[in-house]
């Protein structure tokens, strides 16, 4: 995983991890089991806690919580595609509008995980992003034990989501109906 990342940094890449990282080839293929609603309920409880953590920093922004509720309403077919891209795209900007690379990155992650609702590929970008944060934050060499045990927690969570049928009995849109 380390050299994987010190790759990533030697050729300058902002984000340290993607698609093809060996890291997240479990993490994916799990998802890839999942109903769409789960996917859904599991990326947004991890942009919940990553928009309160950032509330912290920036009380006044709402471009997060904007599109995190926007996204919410667009899984329950309250609002269309289009309004919710509109604020998924405002959390991107506000990313780019600060210079900790830290926050930039948890905050694409927020938007990555609203995506969600979009399609299910857009799963994977939220730990994408995430995890090039806290390595961010915690520096390449301090940083293993926390970034597995944060997918371990992915883990954990997707197989909660998987197990609350519950969880599920919630107005839906059309399109992510069983």
């Amino acid at each position: 995983m380390i050299e994987e990342i010190k790759e990533e940094q030697r050729k300058k890449n902002q984000i340290l991890f993607d698609k093809k990282s060996s890291l997240l080839q479990d993490l994916i293929q799990e998802i890839s089991k999942q109903q769409r609603q789960v996917i859904v309920l599991w990326a947004f409880s991890f942009v919940e806690e990553s928009i309160q953590t950032l509330l912290e920093k920036y009380p006044d922004e709402t471009r997060m919580l904007e599109c995190f509720e926007c996204a919410k309403l667009w899984s329950m077919g309250e609002v269309k595609m289009s309004e919710a891209r509109a604020k998924i795209l405002d959390c991107h900007v506000f990313a780019k509008e600060i210079d900790d690379e830290v926050d930039q990155a948890l905050i694409h992650a927020i938007g990555q995980g609203c995506s969600t609702v979009h399609t299910a590929g857009h799963g994977i970008g939220y730990p994408i992003y995430e995890l090039t944060a806290l390595v961010k934050r915690y520096g390449v060499e301090n940083c293993e034990e926390i970034v597995e045990a944060r997918i371990k927690e992915y883990f954990a969570r997707l197989a909660y989501y998987c197990k609350e049928e519950s969880l599920m009995q919630r107005q839906w849109a059309k399109f992510l109906e069983r």
